[in-house]
């Protein structure tokens, strides 16, 4: 018996040398993850994890050489500026309020003094740089930039070092990244403590799948179900007592006659217009049959383009190849005051995308506007099929098991299905110019990112933007979460989670594992932590908790799994550091809910039944959408758990303090993405196993 758990543990040292060291971290000012250097760069002299290669490293020299600067101490400080696009952290340095900067935001001491998230060489670089440079010579200035002058010294374009540190210093969005003129570190890892446990009070009955807040900013929200309606609802106040104000014989929009709803068919996604309140304009996507809808059809996703002979496409008799189809259709409110608009004009306005699918399922179906870019990203599964048979999450010819980012505002002829193979692409829209296939010749132009399974329920955190969050159904061992980034590959089916996968059957050939260069997840679970007994397991991606309501959960990722019913909180820490902490948390009915709550028999545990999807509203408020009803995120006092924030007006920046949280074992490793704790779960092994010899 100790041989074999001394066996046991050489595996999973062999296992674990095998995986890459590529997580998802804090993105690049292109919307990358960072790069891992085998070399230092030459010029910028970053090493290890980099927003620059050597291509960029040499043209940060020469733009730094063409300034010809004579003072030795201030070329020093403005080639460390210039050198911050290589930073880990350059997509927050270069963003304040979401808007792109010329220079990253510079630390000073009005903004920075108080910080304690950020280790850093000068609390007020740019006073330092002001004082140093202020009356040097710099041609082409990267300063002078900002104002579109050609003058050489900073003192001819600002009166004083208040005037440039008002215009260069500050800190990001979210309060916490800023330049000091080294590379950005972080805080090490500091204790925290796991929520007591989420408060829900049932405040509907209805079946959701999506839930959109309506962009008027108002306290309504839109709901759709799988069968094809979506109704406009009127949010209840928190504590009011009252119920969802949702007339269920009046929909907003009705696409039941044109939906195939089935068990992974039907609605999957909604999404309003970012001027929705000006335009009216709404996007619904869904499945829909060719052999019962006329107006269904598209190209099929099996095809010569990646060698994939539909025909041979397994089916019964009656079946035809791609016989359904994922949606997208563009809709309009009705009347010229979209925000008055209690319905929608039923006629479609125009096919945004349709493409049959080689199987009935994995099939994502979501649809997001991004806050930043306000382009449409598209979630797509690879298809179907045990182990993606075909290999479609990896080939780039494929639109299956990608992401894809499309610019709906680009076109607009109104087309239906007849006229859309004639288009050249998979619809009626057009492509970004910044989507990665301008770097990779081999993408298909739609795509954004790849390697995904099934992607079910993305979200875009609603204070850093940048943070793409995608939870991704497993196959047989383990659901993750993602952050995702541009041209980002998530490994399926390479690897599922942070295990090799070899599939069973593979018709449509296999990806080298070193072409496949794969981003690991940052949270997840095995299938045998929520599933003793050997049932199902599928996740639920959710958000990050932006409320007050709950003060202690402010600034955690929640999500769940589909069949299980169980929850967990993801704590990053440090912030910004793309390492997270994740902690499964229980979750009880409020005292006096709106409905009733039904419980688990012999249990004090409510009923969700099956978790289907989780929404926010404008108020930052968190919903969870389940096969039993809807329920909203409350005060944790109203379930008697104890929060010692909850009563503070006070704005909650940091997690509080506590004693350490573990991590699944493991799944630990893949969870962290660090060394540092890599070496803990190593050493926590070790003396598990010293107790067997």
């Amino acid at each position: 018996m100790r041989m074999s758990h001394f066996v046991k543990f050489i595996i999973l040292l062999n296992f674990l040398q095998l995986l890459d060291p590529s997580f998802s971290l804090p993105l690049c000012t292109d919307s990358r993850a960072p790069l891992q250097l085998k070399t230092p760069l030459a010029f910028c002299s970053y090493n290890g994890t980099s927003c620059c290669n050597s291509n960029g490293d040499k043209q940060l020299q020469t733009q730094f050489n063409a300034m010809n600067i004579s003072d030795p101490g201030c070329a020093s400080l403005v080639k460390s500026v210039i050198c911050a696009k290589c930073d880990k952290f350059s997509g927050e340095l270069f963003r304040t309020d979401s808007v792109p900067r010329q220079l990253p935001i510079l630390c000073n001491s009005t903004t920075s003094a108080n910080s304690t998230k950020i280790s850093q060489v000068e609390s007020d670089f740019c006073s330092k740089l002001w004082t140093t440079c202020q009356n040097v010579s710099i041609i082409s200035s990267p300063f002078s930039a900002s104002v579109k002058s050609n003058s050489t010294k900073l003192t001819d374009l600002w009166k004083s070092q208040i005037d440039f540190c008002n215009a260069f210093g500050g800190a990001s969005g979210d309060g916490s990244t800023c330049f000091a003129g080294e590379p950005v570190t972080l805080n090490t890892t500091t204790p925290i403590t796991p929520p007591g446990g989420l408060c829900l009070e049932k405040i509907g009955n209805g079946s959701y799948l999506n839930m959109v807040a309506h962009p008027d900013g108002s306290s309504r929200a839109f709901f759709s179900n799988q069968q094809g309606k979506i109704w406009l609802a009127n949010i209840p106040k928190l504590d009011s007592g009252e119920l969802l104000e949702l007339d269920d014989a009046s929909p907003f929009l009705d696409l039941t006659d044109e939906v195939h709803f089935d068990t992974e068919l039907g609605m999957m996604g909604i999404a309003f217009h970012p001027k929705f309140s000006q335009n009216g304009r709404f996007f619904a996507s869904f499945n829909c049959d060719k052999q019962a809808w006329p107006g269904c059809g598209g190209r099929c996703s099996c095809n010569s383009d990646v060698d994939c002979d539909p025909s041979k496409l397994p089916g019964d008799s009656s079946s035809q190849p791609c016989q359904y189809q994922a949606v997208i259709a563009e809709f309009t409110a009705s009347g010229s005051q979209p925000k008055k608009a209690k319905a929608a004009n039923p006629k479609e306005v125009r096919r945004i995308f349709t493409m049959g699918l080689p199987f009935t399922g994995h099939h994502g179906g979501q649809i997001l506007f991004g806050p930043r870019d306000g382009y449409l990203y598209f979630m797509m599964g690879d298809g179907g099929g045990i182990g993606d048979p075909y290999n479609f999450s990896q080939n780039k010819k494929s639109l299956l098991g990608k992401i894809m980012r499309l610019d709906v505002d680009g076109t607009s002829i109104p087309l239906g299905a007849a006229e859309i193979t004639k288009l050249g692409l998979w619809g009626n829209y057009s492509i970004p110019k910044d989507n990665p296939y301008t770097d990779d010749k081999e993408l298909q132009p739609e795509i954004w990112a790849l390697g995904m399974r099934n992607p079910w329920r993305c979200s875009f955190d609603s204070a850093r933007p940048s943070y793409f969050m995608c939870a991704d159904v497993g196959q047989d061992k383990f659901e993750e979460v993602n952050i995702v980034s541009k041209v980002g590959n998530y490994g399926w089916r390479a690897y599922e989670g942070p295990y090799r996968y070899t599939p069973s059957k593979s018709p449509g050939g296999n990806t080298s594992m070193s072409s496949t260069n794969p981003i690991f997840p940052v949270m997840g679970y095995n299938h045998s932590d929520v599933n003793k007994n050997g049932g199902s397991a599928s996740i639920t991606g959710g958000y990050f908790y932006r409320s007050m309501t709950d003060p202690c959960m402010h600034g955690r990722y929640l999500f769940a799994d589909l069949y299980a019913g169980s929850m967990w909180a993801g704590t990053e820490n440090p912030e910004n550091s793309g390492t997270f902490n994740t902690t499964q948390i229980s979750f009880k009915c409020a005292q006096k809910s709106p409905i009733d709550c039904t419980f688990v028999p012999g249990s004090s545990d409510p009923a969700l039944g099956y978790i289907f999807s989780y929404g926010e509203d404008n108020n930052k408020d968190m919903y969870v959408l389940a096969s039993s009803g809807v329920y909203r995120v409350v005060r944790p006092s109203r379930c008697k758990y104890t929060c010692s924030k909850e009563n503070s007006s006070a704005v909650v920046d940091d997690i509080p303090a506590g004693p350490p949280v573990a991590s699944t074992p493991s799944a630990a490793f893949m969870l962290t993405g660090s060394c540092n704790n890599f070496v803990l779960m190593l050493l926590s092994f070790m003396l598990i196993l010293a107790s067997c010899f």
